[in-house]
């Protein structure tokens, strides 16, 4: 008799908590998951026959042709921009800011960026371009 009952068990296998385990890892898949879209800013930067290669550790701060400024990809406004570059340069070993801006964007904007990098106590602040040929 004891032979049918285990069988009689093992026929009647309960997968409900094999069910519930796997909906809470499913759920905490999903949770876990990061659903950001990379920003893309593109930029066509102005010629210099003096240009030449920035280090890779440097702050990039971006500004596009619609004059939008970004930082770490980030949209960012120019009231803002002291604050973000203090607390990023806290962390950093190099002191170094890059600004990278369009060719199209004023002068003055880029004046304002500028100054702003250098309030926010940068050691060095420099504009890129690109390297003329010929």
């Amino acid at each position: 008799m004891r032979c049918r009952r285990k069988q009689h068990d093992a026929d009647n296998l309960n997968l409900t908590p094999l069910i519930d385990v796997l909906f809470v890892l499913l759920i905490f898949f999903m949770v876990t998951t990061t659903f950001v879209k990379d920003m893309k800013v593109d930029i066509d930067r102005p010629a210099a026959a003096s240009a030449a290669v920035a280090d890779v550790k440097v702050i990039r701060v971006y500004i596009d042709s619609s004059n939008e400024i970004y930082i770490d990809n980030q949209p960012i406004k120019l009231w803002a921009i002291q604050s973000k570059l203090r607390d990023l340069l806290r962390t950093s070993a190099e002191k170094s800011i890059l600004v990278v801006s369009d060719s199209k964007i004023p002068v003055n904007s880029l004046i304002d960026v500028v100054d702003e990098c250098r309030m926010s106590g940068a050691k060095e602040v420099a504009v890129s371009t690109t390297k003329e040929l010929g």
